[in-house]
């Protein structure tokens, strides 16, 4: 992190809270990649708790119920906003698993990574049709695991209702990858 005051989507105040909750790990999972571990953010139950009601904030502001339906948690470290954020919410959580981890019938999205290439799956009928669904994760970076899970909802008949990230690395692009969708980021780097 640099001497500026952390930027996000939600104020500087909660991309503060998330900047100070992650890790960078140089050369992971391969040489030449910062991986940002956000696993210390989890570990500080008020931080978390913070991020949390950050999210919901936005996407239901005055604790209106009109926003979604259920949220879609993105593997891996999505699983543990999703959960968190469907819990407080009071609405269910749907997995987007790597390729091979769902047992029934499956869609499929295949992407391309900053360092790589990986496929996407959810079940079938994880959604009702027309449900407004909530899809989070924990990091954007050139929005190609992000557009395969934003596909993968509307396929499997959902709405996408907002997409929520903890970090977005804006030198990426996924962002403007991801254009006219509108992306929700507590921390921009």
């Amino acid at each position: 992190m640099t001497d500026e005051t952390p930027r996000g989507d939600s104020g500087p105040e909660l991309a503060a809270v998330v900047a100070a909750g992650t890790v960078d790990v140089p050369d992971f999972p391969k040489p030449g990649i910062v991986f940002k571990d956000l696993m210390p953010l989890f570990a500080d139950g008020a931080a978390f708790r913070r991020v949390i009601d950050g999210i919901l904030a936005h996407h239901r502001p005055d604790g209106r119920s009109d926003g979604f339906d259920v949220v879609a948690g993105v593997e891996a470290r999505g699983f543990v906003v999703a959960a968190a954020v469907a819990y407080a919410a009071g609405c269910g959580v749907v997995p987007v698993r790597k390729a091979g981890k769902l047992p029934r019938k499956a869609l499929s999205a295949s992407y391309e990574l900053e360092y790589g290439e990986a496929t996407l799956e959810v079940h079938e009928d994880a959604f009702i049709a027309g449900q407004r669904v909530l899809v989070v994760d924990d990091v954007l970076a050139t929005g190609g695991t992000a557009g395969a899970a934003l596909e993968l909802v509307e396929r499997a008949g959902g709405t996408v209702a907002g997409f929520t990230v903890l970090m977005e690395l804006a030198f990426l692009k996924g962002r403007e990858r991801l254009s006219p969708r509108t992306v929700h980021a507590l921390l921009t780097v």
